[in-house]
């Protein structure tokens, strides 16, 4: 049984605030010490249900945030930037049996600590088919694609109540209150660490392959805070001005779309200016 951890820093023990997660401060650098801990206690709790293979791939900004040298001897990681599935890299290869999202968030535009969509900011919204979407919903539409269900989620408690709607099956853990999108109450690493591995524990027995799961099309509305970010985003093929701040696109599978999401926030970014965004 091999299991696939998508590993994300906002919603880890103690993250609170945009220098917890930023690479080269002082904060991030104490905060990678407890998204370590968060992600081997999953790993720990994978091998202790009975999983042969943990394979972790890094899914936070530089993609070069987890300490190797911390996690159990047995794992595997995937770490850097420039992948063909971004957060969810490893799934594509038939091999793996479940997915675990730690450390997830709530999506752009939602109650949640240090929410948001791809980017930090200028995302206000994404809608897939409708539905708002966060991080974790469009991630579980690319795994189910390969028929891998996700089977544990870790985060702040409104991440497990948004998991509820794309992985009811999921085992969750909040690790942290929301208070504010800059604040929350946080159980200690102790505490958090002994939470997730009994929780990856019981996950491990969902971790069932299954048939994939084909639910395109799927119609993908993205809004922005700024008019210039919607137009900047036209320039990739298939994307189309829906609004005064939004783009829509239509792919047939979500392993299109998410690579066409990927390529709009890549254009956004690089269209932000410093002061006014």
């Amino acid at each position: 049984m091999k299991i696939l951890i998508s590993a994300d820093m906002e919603g880890a023990t103690g993250v609170t605030w945009p220098a917890d997660v930023l690479p080269g401060t002082p904060q991030w650098e104490r905060c990678r010490s407890m998204f370590t801990s968060d992600v081997n206690a999953a790993v720990l709790g994978f091998y202790d249900g009975g999983a042969d293979q943990v394979l972790v791939n890094e899914a936070h900004w530089t993609m070069r945030n987890l300490l190797l040298e911390r996690l159990d001897a047995r794992v595997e990681m995937i770490t850097g930037r420039h992948k063909s599935l971004s957060m969810v890299e490893g799934v594509q290869h038939g091999d793996v049996d479940g997915v675990a999202f730690v450390g997830y968030h709530t999506g752009a535009g939602t109650e949640g600590v240090l929410a948001h969509t791809y980017l930090a900011n200028s995302i206000t919204g994404v809608w897939v088919n409708g539905v708002r979407a966060s991080e974790g919903l469009l991630n579980a539409h690319v795994v189910a694609e390969y028929g891998v269900p996700v089977v544990l989620v870790t985060g702040d408690d409104l991440t497990c109540v948004d998991a509820a709607g794309y992985a009811p099956d999921a085992v969750t853990v909040a690790v942290k209150d929301h208070v504010s999108r800059y604040a929350a109450v946080c159980r200690t690493p102790a505490r958090t660490a002994a939470d997730i591995r009994a929780a990856a524990k019981e996950a491990t027995a969902l971790a069932v392959r299954r048939e994939p799961v084909l639910g395109g099309p799927f119609a993908v509305e993205l809004e922005f805070d700024a008019e210039h970010l919607a137009m900047a985003a036209t320039v990739v093929p298939g994307v189309h001005r829906s609004g005064e701040r939004r783009v829509s696109y239509s792919s047939e599978t979500m392993y299109e779309g998410i690579r066409t999401f990927k390529a709009v926030t890549t254009v956004v970014s690089a269209a932000v200016e410093e002061q006014y965004g």
